[in-house]
Order: C-alpha cells, then sequence, then structure tokens
C-alpha cells in the first residue's frame, strides 16, 4: 500500500496571521482552531482583562496627579536626601505598560470577533504578568508614601465625569459588534450598556449648574512667589507673581539662629542652596541652626538652572536667568515690604526651631516684630501658628487669624479665626459652599486648570498656586452646563447607543439568515477534506471528495481546478487506493 501526504490548501490570509501571530505566534494556517478557548487560556484573558482595567485606572491617576507633581518629588527628596524628578520613570513605564495591554486587548478583540481560539504565548503571559506585579507595587508604593493624593480620582471625576461616560459609551457600543448574535455575550453586553446607560444618575460636577448662580473668580495666590519661573522663596520669585497681578502671597517661615525669621521651605539648605560648597561641614544641619549672617553668604538661585525642577527653564530669557543665578535667602521682613509696596495680602507658615534652639520659646515674639518692624498694613498678613494665637491677638489685633486645621465654622469663629488654610482635596464640594458663606476659604495648591475650574464652581474664595501665571489665563470654568441641557445630552448619548446596538444586532442577524438560506448545503472547506493514505477507500468515493474539493475552490475564487490540483488528480485516478 502507498502513503500519501495528506491533501491541504490554505487560502492567504495575512491580516489574521498577523493577528493570530503576534498574539500567540500562530503563524501557520493549520495552527489555528475555531474550537473553544480552553479554561486555562480563559483565565489568562480575564487577567489580561484585569490588567488592562488596573493600568486604566493607574494611568488615569497620574495624569490628573500632574497637579501635585511637585509635592510628589518633594516627598521622595524628604525621603531619599536628593534631588530628582521621579515621575519621569513612573510616567514612562505606565505609558509603555498600558500600550502593550491596550494592544493585546485589541488583538483579543479581533480573535473574538473572527471566531479564533485565544491562546495567548508564553511570553505575552510573561510580560501581563510583569505589568500587573509592576502596577501592584506601583499602587501599594503610593498608598503608603502619598495615600493623600488618591482623593484626585473623585475630585477629577467632577471635571470629567461627563465625559468619560460618553466615551465608554461609545466604546462599548463598538463592541456589540463583536459580540451581535452570540447570545452569552450579548447578555453580559445587554447589563454592561444597561449599566452605563444609567451612570448619569450618579455623576455630579459642580460645573453642572446655572451660570447665573456662578460667584466671582477665586483670587490667586502665589505660593512660594512663582516657582515655575523662579527658585521658589526668593525676592525674584515673589515680584514674578505679583507681576501677573496676584492678590496674595504665601511662603513657609523658619527662625535662624539670631532670630531672623527668613524663607525656606525644606529643613535643610541642601536642595535650594549651595550650602555644600560655602559651609561643606554644616551641609545636613537644620536650616535654623544658621545664624542670617551665614545664610546670605549663600545663593539661593543656581539650584533652579541646574535642576529645572519644572521644566520651564528653556522657557526664560537670559536676562532672566542671570538674575536667577544672583539670588539669596528672603527673609520675612523683605517679603512683607515688597507685599506692602504693591499692597498684597501675606499668607506663611511659621516653624518652630529644634528645642534646643535659641528663639524655641520667642520664635512668635520674633516673628511678630519682624512683621511690625516691615511696616506692613496688619490687615495684609494671614497669621497662622496656633500657638499664643490670643496673646498675637492683644499685641496685633488687626491681622487676620487664619487657621491651618479643619475646623467648623462655628468653632473658627469663637476663637476668633476668619479665614481657613487647606488643602484642596479636604473638604467636599458641600463643606467648600457651607465654609465660604461664613469665612474666607483658600485652597492649595491649585496648579491645574480643570482644578481650579472645579473649585470655582463650588464657590471657593481664593486659592494658593505654584502656577499663577497658567491659572490668571483662565477667565471662565473650562466647562458649565446647565442642568437641563445636561440631561438632553446624557438622554441622547444613550438613545443613539441603543438604536445603533439595536440595528447591529438586527443587521448581522439578516445577514447571517441570508447567508444560511444562500448555501443550501454545508459548504466545504478546504482545510477539512483530507485525502489521508491512512484510510481506505474506493476510487469512485475519492473522485466524489475531489469534485466536492475542487468545486469549493472555483466557487471560492482560487484558481481554476487543474492549476490547483492537476497533478493530485492525475495521480489518484491512476494509483487509486485499493481496497
Amino acid at each position: 500500500m502507498v502513503k500519501h501526504q495528506p491533501l491541504q490548501v490554505y487560502e492567504r490570509q495575512l491580516c489574521l496571521s498577523c493577528i493570530t501571530g503576534i498574539y500567540g505566534c500562530r503563524w501557520k494556517r493549520y495552527q489555528r482552531s475555531h474550537d473553544d478557548t480552553t479554561k486555562w487560556e480563559l483565565l489568562w484573558s480575564l487577567i489580561l482583562l484585569l490588567t488592562f482595567c488596573l493600568l486604566l485606572v493607574w494611568f488615569y491617576f497620574w495624569w490628573e496627579a500632574h497637579n501635585d507633581y511637585s509635592e510628589f518629588n518633594w516627598f521622595l527628596y524628604n525621603r531619599s536626601g536628593e534631588w530628582s524628578d521621579g515621575t519621569v520613570p513612573i510616567l514612562a513605564t505606565t505609558a509603555a505598560g498600558f500600550t502593550y495591554i491596550a494592544f493585546l486587548i485589541v488583538l483579543a478583540l479581533c480573535h473574538v470577533a473572527l471566531g479564533q481560539q485565544l491562546n495567548l504565548h508564553w511570553l505575552h503571559k510573561i510580560g501581563v504578568t510583569a505589568a500587573l506585579l509592576t502596577t501592584i507595587i506601583g499602587v501599594i508604593s503610593v498608598n503608603q508614601t502619598w495615600a493623600q493624593e488618591w482623593d484626585v480620582i473623585p475630585i477629577s471625576l467632577q471635571a470629567t465625569g461627563p465625559f468619560l461616560h460618553i466615551g465608554a459609551l461609545a466604546a462599548v457600543t463598538a463592541l456589540s459588534w463583536i459580540v451581535a448574535g452570540q447570545v452569552t455575550r450579548a447578555e453580559k453586553m445587554s447589563i454592561v450598556l444597561l449599566a452605563l446607560y444609567v451612570v448619569p444618575l450618579h455623576i455630579t460636577s459642580p460645573c453642572i449648574m446655572d451660570p447665573a448662580t456662578l460667584k466671582p473668580r477665586p483670587a490667586v495666590i502665589g505660593h512660594q512667589g512663582a516657582p515655575m519661573l523662579a527658585p521658589e522663596n526668593t525676592i525674584w520669585s515673589f515680584q514674578r507673581a505679583l507681576q501677573m497681578n496676584v492678590t496674595g502671597l504665601e511662603a513657609d517661615v523658619a527662625i535662624s539662629m539670631d532670630g531672623v525669621p527668613f524663607l525656606m521651605r525644606d529643613f535643610t539648605l541642601r536642595r535650594t542652596t549651595d550650602v555644600e560648597k560655602v559651609f561643606p561641614d554644616r551641609q545636613m544641619d537644620e536650616a535654623s541652626l544658621f545664624n542670617w549672617t551665614d545664610l546670605q553668604q549663600l545663593n539661593a538661585g543656581r539650584w533652579f538652572l541646574k535642576d529645572d525642577p519644572f521644566w520651564t527653564v528653556n522657557t526664560l530669557l537670559q536676562r532672566e536667568k542671570e538674575r536667577i543665578a544672583n539670588q539669596t535667602v528672603c527673609s520675612l521682613e523683605q517679603l512683607l515690604e515688597l507685599a506692602s509696596y504693591h499692597n498684597s495680602t501675606v499668607v506663611f507658615r511659621l516653624r518652630r526651631p529644634p528645642p534646643k534652639h535659641p528663639c524655641y520659646d520667642s520664635w512668635i515674639n520674633d516673628t511678630l516684630q519682624a512683621v511690625q518692624q516691615s511696616g506692613v498694613p496688619q490687615s495684609l498678613v494671614m497669621w497662622t501658628p496656633d500657638d499664643n494665637r490670643a496673646q498675637v491677638r492683644q499685641l496685633a489685633p488687626d491681622l487676620i487669624q487664619t487657621s491651618v486645621v479643619k475646623r467648623s465654622p462655628q468653632v473658627l469663629e469663637q476663637s476668633g479665626i476668619s479665614s481657613l488654610l487647606l488643602r484642596y482635596n479636604q473638604v467636599s464640594r458641600e463643606e467648600i459652599r457651607f465654609i465660604s458663606a461664613h469665612i474666607n476659604l483658600t485652597l492649595y495648591t491649585v496648579n491645574e486648570p480643570w482644578l481650579y475650574s472645579v473649585l470655582w464652581c463650588s464657590g471657593v474664595s481664593s486659592v494658593s498656586s505654584e502656577a499663577p501665571h497658567v491659572l490668571l489665563k483662565v477667565p471662565y470654568p473650562i466647562w458649565l452646563m446647565r442642568p437641563n441641557v445636561y440631561c438632553l445630552a446624557w438622554v441622547s448619548a444613550d438613545l443613539i447607543s441603543f438604536a445603533v446596538v439595536i440595528g447591529i444586532f438586527i443587521f448581522q442577524n439578516l445577514c447571517k439568515h441570508c447567508r444560511y438560506r444562500m448555501s443550501g448545503m454545508r459548504s466545504y472547506n478546504p482545510e477539512q477534506i483530507m485525502l489521508n493514505a491512512a484510510v481506505r477507500r474506493s476510487s469512485g468515493d475519492i473522485n466524489v471528495m475531489k469534485e466536492k474539493l475542487i468545486f469549493s475552490e472555483v466557487r471560492n475564487g482560487v484558481g481554476s481546478a487543474e492549476e490547483l490540483y492537476g497533478d493530485s488528480y492525475d495521480y489518484y485516478a491512476n494509483q487509486g487506493i485499493s481496497q
């Protein structure tokens, strides 16, 4: 008996080959299968989907956390002692991982649409596992070091929620083309769509309001001056902020060994001065352990040109860079004199010196004395320390008593406090409206227009910003929509989506029914027809099989029967297969 190779003819499908090849390294036609995906591969598909969802949230978190990148870098500096922009590697790896996982999700959807078996290659499984573990580690790390930043997600959804809803609705509606006609998946799709249709009932945003009730534009206070354009807490930084017509200036204040209040955010001088060159043996000492004479010898501007903390140095003019390079440590009295000249409000956070410091007990009086010597009107100074507040009120009754601790307006009024300074995530929209109706409320640090718009619509009085040059260019909230207009918009989007989905299901079912009626009988697939020498059949049966095979190929336009199977036909006709 003569053995012959199976007769297989594969049609060329370049697109399908690329999809199955990239996803599962199945480049050859016979490696593909229309069988059901195994439970093991279904588990990996679920892991892939979970990784995509987690990365999507992670990517969205870092996209919206752009408002606080400088705060994150400052946290890293306090932990490591070395300044670096820690957001760059995080953003790079997040973008790369999200792109990779999203690409695999698209390939998986193509497999589902084409009816192919999901079979993720082992290299991709390693990649998915690495992306999942890396993201989980990142989430845990942020939760331990920067847990307060998670609040940016619900706050940002007040600005992006309506638009994300429309985007999700469009994406799920498009996916309905893939699952149409498949009963199990269609039921799941219906549940997802139904959930999306009612999501707007739970979307709340202060920007969904009557424009007539919009409160006046919140005042902008320069947080440490204009630190994106000049070194923080320097005279030039505050002058740049005043050039932009800010209504106030905010600074961090420490006390020197000889009782001079000066501006410094860090506990040491290493990050913002050249102390390692001037006083190399004292570079790790606390800033308050230097006297004012020593502090005046330090340069407080070259670090800005070197580290470029906000990636803005290349936008500065040469004369601005020269001025930055000559900045020195600024005293509180210098700041107050500048504010008095421009009639600008000043708010400062006073840091108490260590216990062995000569001014440990007199730090309040030393600071108050500097305020009085500067000649600034007391009504322009927002006093934040809680220590000896009653004594301060007696010596300087016109100071704006300000608290940095969240309390009820009633308690604040009983304590004689007329202003409140909080981080933007410490109060809700309802609390903003309630507090602002009783006392002045200032929220920090607000750098992004979307956040400024949300707080504006919420009714906040003023904000403290590291980017006053950006916020002062926002003449109106980024978006503002009447409630009835928003209701009409999401109802229209739901109706359009519903109509499209119904149309897709009807169209695909009609096409399926037409194909079934036109076929008349089961169509023969060349890949399913095989002449195997191990199976013994009569020459008549083989001729019938060959005729069906040739008829199927000619009908599909592959070529003439003689071109495709001429050699095989002659061979089998002459040889046959014995019983």
